[in-house]
């Protein structure tokens, strides 16, 4: 296979969805200068080397018969999940960091992350309801002692609600997931035997004595965020519920969720109209199974669907990749294929072997982008979209060394550096939009690939394909009515989308 020298390139947008050009990828067998022509394929290319960056790549439909071994073949018959969305989370440290860049400038990084058109078209994210580890400081809506003293706190007024603004002015039909940390301290016991107060930020359990202050907590914050223009899509009971230590945290087993379900949260939605999904559990793949006090904790979600008068209320389940593993996803779906799942938190940061933006943009996209989908998923967030190069700011007992998708300066808030996450959720987020149905994939066993397939609600196909290879390898698609090959260089991830 001959290459053929760089064609001079008329046009190459790294955000546009759209882009006409000519590139050394083009297989031609000529050295003649060609006329730039609308491209068949639009693709996307980001390598672990960094030598590409999201860069954009024509691509055009092949007229001769495809006789090539290394054949991924789609099935738009065989539909399986129905997607949500990809995006981070915006804590109220990202909002904070974001805020204190100048204008102009965050208006063009949140334009290229959300410009479903012109951007990265990223469509989900993740807030905290209340403070989380990444917040300036400690707080609910309600520290004084009575719900009736419910009211939305300045720090969210002065960082958050204007980044959001901001987020939805650029795309509307952005979806909010929203998770508290904790209850109101007042509403915390020690243990559920004693049930003394528990006056800390820090580990307790929701007294039941609380259970209906607090599903109307949820009713007043859900209805608070609608007069401020947001609509949550889903609500998670509690951030990893199996999680002590956390600077905000309380322990929440599926036996208190089931209770809290049926018995207060559940009525509570139906009462006042709520039409925000309830999403259980949001915690790791392995349920801390080895923590003395989370070994009966396995399979956490079935639990609770196992309980009619609480599986009513709930829409699915939701999981964080800091142990185990995706295929957990599987074996929950199969149990229960009623009921979906989301993936909501990963983090990148300099534990273990440091931060490698090669290497975690290939793991990370094997086992959270592409995985996740391939295992049931409707959405993939990831945690954090920026902190300062200090990895903050972050609350006493929280993470001290995580990045995020996206790093800033804390000497100028306007240097922006771009880590492997950002591109994670760029590569699915571009090319597989809300509405979309993930689809069948496969190959006669091609060695080194992952991938992943959907047919868009506007019948285009999106396609993202990861080469974990140190050699590059040619492949070819098929959708059965068109096909297209590709070189994907050595350890890259390469989105595509077509008509």
């Amino acid at each position: 296979m001959k290459m053929i020298k760089q064609i001079t390139v008329c046009l190459i947008l790294v955000t546009t969805a759209f882009s006409v050009s000519c590139n050394e990828n083009d297989i031609k067998d000529n050295s003649e200068e060609l006329p730039c022509v609308e491209s068949d394929v639009d693709a996307y290319i980001t390598t672990a080397n960094q030598t590409m960056l999201f860069k954009s790549v024509p691509i055009y439909f092949s007229t001769e018969d495809n006789m090539s071994p290394y054949t991924i073949t789609l099935d738009e018959n065989v539909k399986y999940q129905q997607i949500d969305g990809f995006g981070a989370a915006f804590t109220g440290s990202s909002c904070y960091n974001l805020m204190k860049m100048p204008e102009k400038k965050r208006e063009e990084l949140l334009k290229e992350t959300f410009d479903p058109e012109n951007g990265m078209g990223y469509s989900y994210i993740r807030i905290s309801i209340g403070c989380s580890d990444f917040s300036l400081s400690e707080y609910t809506y309600c520290d004084t002692p009575g719900i009736a003293n419910f009211a939305i706190q300045e720090e969210e007024r002065k960082y958050i609600f204007p980044v959001l603004k901001e987020i939805l002015s650029i795309n509307p039909h952005v979806k909010i997931m929203a998770s508290p940390w904790t209850a109101p301290r007042w509403m915390k016991v020690n243990n559920l035997t004693d049930l003394q107060p528990y006056n800390s930020w820090t580990s307790g359990q929701l007294n039941p004595l609380f259970y209906q202050d607090y599903a109307e907590y949820f009713v007043k914050y859900i209805k608070a965020m609608q007069q401020e223009g947001f609509e949550i899509e889903a609500v998670t009971i509690q951030n990893e519920p199996l999680n002590r230590g956390n600077s905000a945290s309380m322990f929440m087993t599926w036996q208190e969720q089931a209770v809290f379900i049926k018995s207060a949260l559940g009525p509570k939605f139906r009462e006042n109209g709520i039409k925000t999904k309830i999403v259980v559990y949001d915690h790791n793949y392995d349920y801390d199974a080895w923590k003395p006090d989370s070994k009966d904790q396995t399979k956490y979600p079935l639990h609770i669907y196992a309980d009619d008068e609480a599986a009513q209320y709930v829409d699915g389940a939701a999981y964080h990749a800091y142990g185990g593993d995706k295929s957990e996803l599987l074996e929950i779906h199969n149990s229960r294929p009623d009921k979906n799942l989301y993936f909501t938190e990963i983090s990148i940061g300099l534990w273990g072997e440091g931060y490698k933006f090669g290497d975690d943009l290939m793991w990370n996209l094997r086992e959270v982008g592409i995985g996740t989908l391939n295992n049931w998923s409707k959405s993939v967030i990831v945690w954090n979209f920026m902190l300062d190069d200090k990895h903050g700011p972050y609350r006493p007992g929280g993470c001290d060394m995580c990045l995020g998708a996206v790093d800033i300066s804390s000497s100028d808030y306007s240097t922006v550096k771009k880590n492997s996450h950002y591109y994670d959720v760029a590569h699915l987020s571009k090319v597989i939009k809300p509405g979309a149905y993930r689809i069948k994939s496969s190959d006669l066993n091609i060695s080194g690939l992952t991938y992943v397939a959907a047919l868009n609600p506007d019948q285009s196909f999106g396609m993202v394909v990861l080469n974990e290879q140190t050699s590059s390898q040619h492949v070819t698609i098929d959708d059965g009515n068109h096909t297209f090959s590709y070189v994907l260089p050595p350890r890259s991830v390469v989105s595509f989308h077509w008509e």
